[in-house]
């Protein structure tokens, strides 16, 4: 949730920027990186979506190797998930480049 709530700002900086539209480049620029957090937002959510039926397989196995499956998926969604949010981050600083 808050990689969307990440990217949602983003988007609205980038809007922001859209409107004064004196440093077109930087504008464009920010529209990529927009698109590149959004792409990195979904495929983090995919991961998160992944890690739960991992998860849940661990609980209904209650194996070590399911167990272990599970944290390895786990750690993979918490890392797209920094992704993500860095992804957002960049895409921020370029609306917010674009805006001045």
């Amino acid at each position: 949730m808050r990689i969307a709530t990440l990217v949602a700002v983003a988007a609205a900086s980038l809007s922001l920027a859209a409107c004064g539209g004196h440093k077109s480049d930087d504008a464009a620029e920010a529209v990529n990186q927009s698109a590149n957090a959004a792409a990195a937002a979904n495929e983090a959510s995919a991961s998160a979506n992944m890690a739960m039926g991992a998860s849940m397989n661990a609980m209904v196995a209650g194996n070590e190797q399911a167990k272990q499956a599970a944290g390895d998926v786990a750690a993979n969604a918490g890392a797209k998930a920094e992704e993500a949010g860095e992804a957002a981050k960049k895409a921020g600083a370029k609306a917010k480049d674009a805006a001045h």
